[in-house]
């Protein structure tokens, strides 16, 4: 079965950092494209970055551009979401997603271009 779980969320305060982790189970994600959406109280679930399935092409939505890192470790079937300098506006449920492509280096945030999605992991920025 294809399940895609995060982890890595919590509680903290602005400014701090956050690691979240979306690690696959059933499927290597060598092929996958990866993608992290958020969804905050109230609003739509919106696209905050994505990678290729080489790692080589990355982008970032302008809110969170020079603050968030995509990366991702084939060997360890994971791709992670490194936050630096949160603010209360990062707070949301932050989901990760995949979907296969023979496009080595390309990547798009559109929710409907993805395929298998996790549960979600919350992340909190607050004092």
């Amino acid at each position: 079965q294809l399940q895609l779980v995060e982890s890595g969320g919590g509680l903290v305060q602005p400014g701090g950092s956050l690691r979240l982790s979306c690690a696959a189970s059933g499927f290597t994600l060598d092929y996958y494209m990866i993608g992290w959406f958020r969804q905050a109280p109230g609003k739509e679930r919106e696209g905050v970055s994505c990678i290729s399935t080489s790692g080589g092409t990355t982008n970032y939505a302008d809110s969170v551009k020079g603050r968030f890192t995509i990366s991702r470790d084939n060997a360890k079937n994971t791709v992670y979401l490194q936050m630096n300098s949160l603010k209360p506006e990062d707070t949301a449920v932050y989901y990760c997603a995949a979907v296969i492509t023979p496009v080595q280096d390309m990547c798009i945030m559109l929710l409907y271009e993805y395929e298998y999605w996790g549960q979600g992991t919350q992340a909190t920025v607050s004092s």
